[in-house]
């Protein structure tokens, strides 16, 4: 295989977890431990199509149950628990939405703001750089599941952007985004594309 094929293989796959009663109703959702939906269930096993038939050297998924059961219900439940996959730590935020946030807060995001008690930007870069090499120290395709902040801070920090720049990769729940190689440069292949939707 020459160089260049080996970086069509090199491929970072993401796949947010299905809906849960926070993520439809807009509550961050970090360290409380929801499970999916009925709608978050059925969602995720539409991902089962859309994920069959491909080849991934390694599967990672967040520890939180509604990460690993959108594995299971995707087709893996032998996904690799990896702790650095779990949503932006949001600290006193926690449960609450960008509207109540901003009541004592204007302007408020967590790409921009400090959370009282919660992750900065720096800890999470660190610990989404080490999935990236993660990912990059086997040769083809890693999947992971994970959280829709850590997901938009994940692919920032492929691309080798600031984490800030998040704010700019809406990710719904259970999607398929795609980060990959071009010549050299780590790019987005696909983004938030929703299978049979």
């Amino acid at each position: 295989m020459s160089h260049a094929d080996a970086e069509v293989e090199d491929q970072l796959w993401l796949v947010r977890h299905g809906e849960t009663e926070w993520s439809a109703n807009g509550r961050h959702t970090s360290t409380t431990d929801l499970p999916l939906t009925a709608n978050g269930e059925a969602a995720a096993l539409k991902l089962v199509d859309a994920l069959s038939g491909i080849e991934f050297e390694q599967v990672l998924t967040s520890p939180r149950q509604r990460a690993v059961h959108t594995a299971e219900l995707a087709g893996f439940p032998d996904a690799e628990v990896d702790d650095d996959l779990v949503e932006w730590a949001y600290g006193d935020y926690e449960g609450l939405t960008t509207v109540q946030i901003r009541e004592t807060v204007p302007d408020w995001t967590i790409w921009t703001h400090p959370s009282p008690g919660g992750e900065t930007g720096e800890q999470v870069s660190e610990r989404l750089d080490r999935v990236i090499a993660k990912a990059r120290a086997v040769e083809g395709k890693t999947l992971v599941f994970a959280h829709g902040h850590s997901l938009r801070a994940l692919a920032v920090r492929w691309l080798g952007l600031d984490i800030a720049e998040g704010q700019r990769f809406v990710l719904d729940t259970s999607t398929v985004s795609v980060l990959g190689v071009d010549r050299g440069t780590q790019v987005v292949r696909s983004w938030n594309v929703s299978p049979g939707g």
